[in-house]
């Protein structure tokens, strides 16, 4: 105990790198391919597996470091469903197939695209070890086991992601939570200790179901905790307890903006990779159709040889440089720290006790949306923990034990994204969804509260409902519908979600259940295979 309270006393602060890896519940066995489910794929391949190379590795070379990662309900249940694993094996054979053609071309054509062009091929044939031979194509097991190392905490989400202020009944609210931490449960062996709210979505009252499911703690945007009530005497660099004793932590918005922003942070260096140009549109069109899907229409592959280069035109983008891109990582690390460190010594002087900083990011940032993310967050990590001694790496829920008292304060409404009120998920674009969400919700009550002991087909019906309910209820619909992104298949899982619940409430209500109806739709939606649909009980 002498080594480790030593080292404490030495402390300036704690800092908190917090990950949220959520996608929507996408799989359609109905078709052989599917446009959409190539978001799991790629985020496997860019943000999943490269975060687990970052995390065994560490692990392998005895560094002590700790992060916390959400792994929502949907995304869990994707990574584990047979149908979709699979399909990333071919996702991913075919990439394979690509990149060592790629690789020969680039030998004896374009050279100065070779350097990435043989970082694809490892990358790639990486990606297929990891996930077939490591974890046997099981990614949420790789999670387990870090968790249970303790390096890492993962932490749940409402059940679905939906936004939980815009629930109509306390029941809806319950519910989500409910599954959420039976599925967590389901998944990796123990009830959550914490939760990402989706949307960072907050209500006043909220944190009293989170206690009543033994959740210890969420998360908030800035404006949560400092428009609080009372005003929090630290701001967001400690956490404060609601009535119910329940912990919310606050955005610091310094840490996260460097990470974050394109404009003003590390991910708009010359030196990265360009996102928006990629070989599926560079390539000729006969060269790269075996790699497209069915229809035949362009679309980004995931090789990209560009570097952002600056303010240019896409066509005067100039080669990528694996090795810079990685050399730039080394130093934005770097930097990050020495940020880390300046703030947390200044806050503790005038705070006069050593600050919490939750530094919290959407997890496809590293990898996907920035490529070179697992490197910077791979030499950050070892650098907080080999490097130097003022700002310990923290898990929330380590925090909490070792500060165990805070101030008393109720958070105000809010949610991150833009302007922070909840305006990306209630606007023209998307209204109209609502007063249909809020009267299936009222019926699932309904339905729940009807039949207390249902068996057989009527409870295979009922929990199916509450499936359709929930996946309806996704604020990823919202959020396509607002930024004009796949805008008709946002419309389309939200309207068929509903009308598949109306179905299923109908047959109930007029006793004349269709077995093999219900059997269909258990396979299209199959999410959640312990779904109870009793959490819809009012209590």
């Amino acid at each position: 105990m002498a080594p480790s309270t030593g080292k404490r006393n030495v402390e300036k602060g704690y800092l908190a790198f917090v990950l949220h890896a959520h996608l929507p519940f996408i799989r359609h066995p109905e078709y052989d391919e599917f446009l959409e489910e190539d978001w799991l794929f790629e985020a496997i391949t860019e943000t999943y597996i490269p975060l687990i190379d970052v995390y065994d590795g560490m692990v392998a070379d005895g560094v002590d470091f700790r992060i916390t990662m959400s792994v929502t309900p949907p995304l869990c249940e994707m990574l584990v469903d047979p149908l979709l694993q699979a399909r990333y094996l071919r996702h991913l054979g075919k990439l394979i197939d690509l990149a060592n053609r790629e690789v020969e071309r680039t030998r004896h054509g374009d050279k100065a695209y070779h350097e990435a062009a043989l970082m694809y091929a490892e990358k790639f044939n990486r990606a297929r070890h990891v996930f077939e031979d490591r974890y046997h194509r099981n990614l949420v097991s790789a999670f387990k086991k870090f968790q249970d190392l303790g390096v890492l905490e993962v932490i749940t989400c409402p059940a679905t992601h939906a936004f939980l202020p815009f629930c109509v009944t306390a029941e809806a609210v319950r519910a989500q939570l409910s599954a959420a931490k039976n599925n967590y449960v389901k998944h990796f062996g123990r009830p959550p200790r914490g939760i990402w709210l989706a949307e960072c979505a907050y209500f006043p009252g909220l944190d009293e179901e989170l206690r009543r499911l033994g959740i210890r703690y969420f998360f908030v945007d800035t404006h949560g905790i400092i428009c609080g009530n009372p005003r929090p005497v630290y701001d967001v660099f400690a956490p404060v307890f609601c009535p119910s004793g329940v912990a919310a932590f606050g955005r610091d918005i310094e840490s996260s903006k460097q990470v974050w922003s394109s404009k003003e942070g590390y991910p708009g260096d010359v030196n990265y990779r360009e996102f928006y140009r990629d070989l599926g549109y560079d390539s000729h069109y006969d060269y790269i159709r075996p790699y497209l899907h069915g229809d035949g229409v362009r679309r980004n592959i995931g090789i990209k040889y560009h570097r952002i280069t600056g303010e240019v035109a896409l066509g005067s983008k100039q080669p990528y440089s694996p090795r810079a891109a990685w050399e730039k990582a080394a130093e934005h690390a770097g930097n990050f720290m020495f940020n880390r460190q300046v703030q947390a010594k200044w806050l503790c002087d005038q705070m006069g006790k050593p600050p919490m900083i939750i530094s919290p990011y959407d997890a496809e940032l590293f990898g996907h949306w920035w490529f070179e993310g697992p490197d910077f967050l791979n030499f950050a990590l070892r650098k907080f923990s080999c490097d130097q001694k003022d700002v310990r790496l923290i898990t929330p829920s380590e925090y909490l034990r070792e500060h165990p008292v805070h101030q008393v304060v109720t958070p105000s409404f809010s949610s991150w994204g833009d302007k922070g009120y909840a305006e990306v998920w209630l606007n023209g674009t998307n209204d109209w969804i609502y007063r249909h969400l809020h009267q299936a919700e009222r019926w699932m009550v309904k339905l729940a509260n009807d039949h207390p002991h249902a068996t057989g087909l009527l409870r295979r019906a009922l929990n199916q409902a509450a499936r359709e309910l929930m996946l309806a209820e996704s604020s990823d619909w919202a959020f396509i519908m607002t930024t004009g992104t796949t805008v008709p298949y946002a419309e389309k899982r939200t309207r068929d979600h509903l009308s598949r619940f109306y179905g299923i409430y109908l047959q109930v209500t007029e006793n004349r259940l269709e077995e093999k109806w219900i059997a269909e739709l258990e396979w299209k939606d199959s999410i959640f295979y312990e779904m109870d649909y009793r959490v819809y009980r009012s209590s």
